[in-house]
């Protein structure tokens, strides 16, 4: 059970974030045909989705290989085996949540595709419900890890390796 428990965790994950926000996205933005976009956009809306992805993926990686655990985490609630000691070397040097980040690059590829006010606005509220999980995470953290985590606080961004940092 556990087992298929952690499948599932990160089968859902890969749906809402890869597949099921773009969508959304395209969606909003009222379903536009994909015409030729200009090789300028479509190599900036190329390097945002390669560049989102492989960051999330590294984590991803980094988390079940180094940490024991996965990212499943939502609100407090364990979705699957949470990591046994705080991250912070690998993608967790650059902030503390890089997997997050990656997955905001990549969906900015996304609006660039679309180039619409819709497909910024999904974004935003992507955006403003993943802090308030992440502020929920946070609080966790502080509990299992206490001055480590505090320490890594003031060492790294929450989204970025230079903003958010507790001071």
């Amino acid at each position: 059970m556990k087992k298929f428990r952690e499948i599932a965790g990160y089968v859902l994950g890969g749906v809402m974030f890869v597949v099921l926000l773009p969508t959304i996205m395209w969606l909003a933005s009222g379903m536009p045909v994909m015409e030729h976009i200009g090789a300028c956009r479509a190599i900036i809306t190329g390097v945002l989705i390669v560049c989102g992805l492989a960051l999330s993926i590294w984590t991803i990686v980094y988390m079940k290989r180094c940490g024991k655990g996965n990212p499943m985490d939502a609100f407090d609630h364990e979705i699957g085996p949470r990591t046994q000691h705080l991250m912070v070397e690998g993608p967790y040097r650059l902030n503390r949540n890089p997997m997050l980040t990656g997955t905001f690059i990549y969906l900015l590829g996304y609006i660039v595709w679309l180039w619409t006010w819709q497909a910024l606005l999904v974004w935003v509220i992507f955006v403003v419900i993943m802090y308030v999980q992440v502020l929920s995470e946070e609080k966790r953290l502080r509990r299992d890890f206490g001055e480590e985590y505090e320490a890594f606080c003031r060492r790294t961004g929450r989204f970025t390796p230079w903003v958010f940092k507790k001071q």
